[in-house]
């Protein structure tokens, strides 16, 4: 049996995903909706936190969802319930993660999820067929046994804002001899991840990246913190390694970015001149 903790900003979005794909589960589930449209916790760690004391069944998993997430079938937490019994030494799963196997960011992705709007697949990771091990997983949607979540809270220093909570819960259960899996769990989630953070180029220039700061500022410290323990860090939004100054790995991208901007400038101009060249010859 699952605790199902969403907090939600927008009733009507809860209503029409998350709470209309609850209505028809066959398994039960007890449902725990932690209202912060008036914006009384300073951290998504502190809400989620907060709703897990108000766990008042026998529930053996916990939920943490977003409140834009359709789960599609009416047989998900009954099938879910089924694969998590079957995994060895859990500590926390989710629908979408981030192996440590891969040369790039989408080759080490893991889902078989939709997002956006209108729905299309995620853009970057391997579909998956049966339960992975991942390094961190991505906070659409985590699932905790009840008995790990007694001994590890989520860290509301280190997650004091609103990002990567669910990343460094993942590390934080390695630490403590767990393990993190993707699930091939098929969801809706309705967000995407870097769409309602799209800036300009010239924006991303000047902020030394695409995220907003909040979210460098909650990575800064979870590196320092698992800087001991992992050499690099995988999250959906970039891999990142422990080893180095945050600002150097946010400037260095932009600084290729750059670099092959004017390179193709100019190639262009040049190609530009001996066409002319040749047609003033010709």
């Amino acid at each position: 049996m699952f605790s199902i903790i969403s907090v939600y900003h927008n009733k009507e979005i809860l209503e029409r995903y998350l709470l209309k794909s609850l209505e028809s589960q066959s398994a039960n589930y007890e449902l725990i909706l932690i209202d912060n449209t008036k914006m009384q916790f300073k951290s998504i760690a502190e809400a989620l936190n907060y709703g897990a004391r108000q766990i008042k069944s026998q529930s053996k998993y916990i939920m943490f969802v977003h409140p834009d997430v359709d789960l599609c079938t009416n047989t998900w937490l009954e099938n879910a319930e089924k694969i998590l019994d079957s995994l060895p030494n859990l500590g926390t799963t989710g629908v979408a993660g981030m192996s440590e196997e891969g040369g790039s960011n989408k080759e080490r992705g893991r889902n078989i999820i939709k997002h956006n709007n209108p729905p299309i697949i995620w853009p970057w990771g391997n579909p998956i067929k049966k339960p992975e091990p991942v390094q961190t997983l991505d906070e659409c949607l985590l699932i905790i046994p009840k008995s790990v979540f007694n001994i590890l809270q989520f860290d509301e220093k280190t997650c004091d804002d609103w990002h990567l909570y669910a990343v460094d819960y993942c590390l934080s259960c390695k630490r403590l001899g767990f393990e993190a899996y993707a699930i091939p769990m098929f969801i809706y989630h309705r967000s995407a991840s870097l769409s309602k953070y799209r800036k300009s180029k010239i924006q991303i220039l000047k902020s030394l990246g695409p995220l907003p700061e909040s979210y460098y500022q909650t990575l800064e410290k979870l590196l320092k913190k698992h800087k001991n323990y992992f050499r690099r860090i995988y999250t959906t939004c970039g891999d990142w390694s422990t080893s180095y100054p945050l600002i150097l790995q946010r400037i260095l991208p932009l600084a290729k970015a750059g670099a092959r901007l004017i390179l193709r400038k100019f190639k262009s101009n040049k190609k530009n001149e001996l066409s002319k060249s040749f047609n003033n010859n010709s």
